[in-house]
């Protein structure tokens, strides 16, 4: 059975480029699954750095427009199903499933399952969907400050969730989820992680935001107003909330690019510090993709999907040295 490879990096560090050409050196071929929150909704392409038509006519790539962005709903558990089911068809062709990681809770859900946490409760959401973020904000701040680092102050959704888990039980969600780190990890897989000083990434970073608007972003913003709109999820998604600020009048469109770059920014040091955690994981490379050629990178991230895989006790062992 073919592993999973699982392409990780910070937002802007090439994991796209990478997967598809993994996907074509692969002994018999990989196909891309995508694992990002925004990506999932159709009309999505500019702003979420949505694989292009040239990548996706050289490899397949699943788990992307699944969505109208006027829906709301859409969360890790949804994704992992259909990740699952998708990683297994892949697999029975005689393929590689290469995951490719934007969304970090869809990556922990793959490799360690979904921690249980209470059911939803209506009357208590639609409470604090009725709040105001920066109320919201200060509540998640106060009762679970691990999760105000790791949630995007954008992602209501999640936000809404963590004090919901907190008001039902009485726990955090980030205890919670701690479950989630002492339990079996899935050794099917090779993760292939790119790892990038801050300065070289938040370049890269300023760069991508300049080309967003360049490439249309405003167009493409516009053009979703005008077939009906976004939903409450999609509205908070990185790069669409300040171009609708733009378009609202509510800032200049120089001040939406600079509110990208920063909010992108600071997304990117959450995610570097969320990825510390996968470091453990016996199958995983790191590789210093800053300081290396694309050319080398590749070579590399070849030679560690390709790698033998650790057996059980060998990964006791590298849980019990970390």
């Amino acid at each position: 059975m073919k592993p999973i490879i699982l392409v990780l990096g910070p937002t802007a560090s090439g994991k796209s480029d990478l997967a598809v050409g993994l996907a074509q050196r692969l002994p018999g071929g990989g196909e891309c699954v995508c694992a990002d929150s925004m990506q999932v909704y159709r009309g999505m392409n500019i702003g979420t750095s949505k694989p292009t038509p040239v990548q996706r006519a050289a490899v397949p790539h699943h788990l992307l427009d699944l969505l109208d962005p006027r829906e709301d709903g859409f969360s890790v558990d949804v994704w992992l199903g259909l990740a699952e089911r998708v990683i297994a068809d892949i697999r029975d062709r005689g393929r590689y499933p290469i995951v490719v990681g934007g969304t970090n809770l869809y990556v922990q859900a793959l490799l360690e399952g979904l921690f249980d946490g209470p059911e939803p409760d209506p009357d208590l959401r639609r409470q604090l969907a009725a709040a105001e973020p920066d109320v919201l904000r200060r509540r998640l701040e106060t009762v679970d400050p691990e999760a105000a680092v790791r949630i995007h102050p954008n992602d209501r959704r999640r936000t809404i969730r963590a004090i919901e888990v907190y008001e039902l039980t009485g726990s955090r969600i980030t205890d919670l989820q701690q479950q989630w780190l002492g339990g079996p990890s899935r050794l099917d897989v090779r993760i292939i992680g790119l790892v990038y000083e801050a300065g070289a990434i938040n370049r890269r970073i300023n760069s991508r935001a300049r080309t967003m608007i360049r490439d249309g972003l405003v167009h493409e913003v516009q053009g979703l107003l005008d077939a009906g709109g976004l939903g409450r999820q999609a509205s908070e998604a990185l790069g669409y909330r300040q171009v609708l600020d733009y378009l609202d009048g509510r800032c200049s469109l120089s001040g939406a690019l600079e509110q990208i770059r920063v909010r992108t920014r600071r997304y990117a040091k959450q995610q570097r510090s969320w990825l510390r955690r996968f470091r453990v994981h016996p199958q995983s490379a790191w590789i210093e993709a800053g300081v290396l050629s694309a050319a080398e990178v590749g070579e590399k991230a070849l030679e560690a999907a390709l790698a033998p895989q650790k057996t059980a006790s060998e990964n006791d062992k590298a849980k019990r040295v970390s």
